[in-house]
């Protein structure tokens, strides 16, 4: 038995690189809300969200194995490839669920109850939606916002208007993000009958969509300056510097409606991985200089 290759099919089932950004989103949520870290609540959280964005993609997986196999990109994953019984995957998939659930419920009910919606609107919603229509991204964009904010929720147990904000700015970001990569993968899409492109077309309508979500999450980014979201402020430097690396997003937003190429594409999905980035640790560190 090579159980290094066992553990490599492992990580691809939960796509352990997606899961630890995941984690990352939902431990900077906490770090806004405290004034003194648990450690216990920060480990916790960080089981608990790998747990529930593994399941998620396991799930995934497993109701997409015969479409991941008509694409290049997916064909390898452990279950289309045949590595993998889908029993076995289902049996992670429930494990971590269930297992992740009672984690975030230890820390307090509400953080539960996000992660069960995260978890059923990606898999029994988004998923099973995606070869239906482009409207899915809509979808998929809620339970990929919930992160940010559940780290809030931790810290709290109380969702108001501090938490709102930070799902706003994932929820605005998702759609420049991932909309680049859907173009980047039309072709592979098309295979396996997705189009997630917005109206379904990769063209320059397509484009004005991105620059115009792109400008939305750059507003709902700076909103904190004017003191209005409650305990989630932030110094008008830091938003100059948000404005800037944003800008970083909509230049290239802008080059993908001028030249309709994939390196443009590709560039605008590498500044929006590089923005949420430095975001998020922006964010924290303002909180820490209050």
């Amino acid at each position: 038995m090579n159980f290094s290759a066992i553990f490599s099919d492992f990580k691809q089932l939960t796509k352990v690189g997606l899961s630890l950004s995941v984690v990352f989103s939902s431990l900077a949520g906490y770090l806004l809300a405290v004034d003194q870290i648990h450690v216990t609540t920060l480990i916790l959280l960080a089981i608990g969200g790998y747990l529930m964005v593994g399941a998620s993609n396991a799930f995934n997986q497993i109701i997409e194995k015969d479409t991941d196999a008509l694409m290049k990109r997916t064909m390898n994953r452990p279950l289309p490839a045949g590595r993998m019984h889908v029993s076995m995957a289902m049996v992670v998939a429930v494990s971590f669920t269930i297992l992740g659930l009672a984690i975030l419920y230890s820390i307090n009910p509400k953080s539960a109850l996000f992660g069960a919606i995260s978890i059923f609107l990606y898999t029994s919603v988004y998923t099973p939606l995606k070869a239906v229509t482009p409207l899915a991204v809509f979808v998929g964009a809620i339970p990929g916002a919930i992160p940010f904010m559940l780290g809030w929720v931790a810290a709290t147990n109380d969702f108001s208007i501090e938490p709102g904000m930070l799902f706003l700015i994932q929820f605005f970001w998702q759609f420049p993000h991932f909309w680049a990569i859907a173009w980047l993968q039309f072709d592979e899409y098309k295979k396996a009958g997705f189009n997630l492109m917005p109206m379904g077309q990769k063209n320059k309508k397509a484009v004005i969509q991105i620059i115009l979500y792109t400008v939305c999450l750059l507003i709902v980014s700076v909103i904190p300056v004017l003191k209005l979201t409650g305990n989630f402020y932030i110094y008008p430097a830091t938003a100059i510097i948000l404005v800037f690396l944003g800008g970083v997003m909509l230049f290239y937003a802008i080059k993908l409606y001028q030249n309709q190429t994939s390196k443009e594409a590709r560039q605008l999905m590498l500044s929006s991985v590089l923005y949420i980035t430095l975001a998020q640790i922006i964010y924290v560190v303002d909180k820490f200089l209050h």
